[in-house]
């Protein structure tokens, strides 16, 4: 398989779980700042994915699987023992769920595209950093309650999803200081020797 990444997006987390579990995967840099997007081949990145964005996963047989929230969790259900998603059907599964689909759209789509781009003005980007700030103070509760990640004591694929884009914070000027479970959660993450191959493998730079 081959996973389709950009150094600092959101493609970082199924790339985090394909280490984690354990499984071979080629990676192909996009170059998102020229336009068209190109692949590292020197393919146009929209012969790939027309909506122009990573990640994208090819699977063995030239199938394409987009967006990153089905993205981890068909990577963790390759493989089950590894704990990355509770089995399909469970009440646990759908608790995954629940923080996948919050992490992508009360999270990430907060992030981005507001923060990244100054054009959308100094007001609209305020409006952006109060509302991920409310959501932050929702996971920082949760965590006093939760144990070491979202689901209690097994590092699953939505952390590896929560930590991906909370990553994004100081480039954001999203301010942490207010909430201590979270950034112990981080450093707790950031130390884990898959996330770190990961980051290292996508050009990112690693915390001391």
């Amino acid at each position: 398989m081959k996973l389709y990444y950009a150094t600092g997006t959101c493609s970082l987390s199924p790339h985090i779980v394909a280490l984690e579990a354990g499984i071979p995967l080629d990676i192909e840099r996009v170059d998102i700042f020229r336009k068209p997007h190109v692949t590292g081949a020197g393919n146009d990145f929209t012969t790939v994915n027309p909506n122009a964005y990573v990640p994208v996963l090819e699977l063995d047989d030239g199938s394409l699987l987009t967006e990153g929230a089905a993205i981890v969790q068909y990577l963790a259900d390759l493989k089950p023992e590894i704990g990355l998603a509770p089995a399909a059907g469970t009440r646990e599964r759908y608790q995954l769920q629940s923080w996948l689909d919050f992490v992508a759209t009360e999270l990430h789509k907060m992030y981005s595209p507001w923060l990244f781009h100054p054009e959308y003005g100094v007001q609209a980007q305020e409006v952006a950093r109060g509302k991920i700030t409310e959501r932050l103070a929702y996971v920082e509760r949760h965590l006093e309650r939760s144990g070491l990640y979202l689901m209690g004591e097994t590092f699953t694929a939505a952390d590896a999803y929560l930590f991906t884009i909370v990553g994004w914070s100081a480039y954001a000027k999203v301010d942490l200081s207010a909430f201590p479970q979270l950034r112990a959660y981080m450093d707790r993450v950031g130390a884990r020797p898959k996330v770190r191959d990961a980051m290292r493998a996508e050009g990112m730079k690693l915390a001391a």
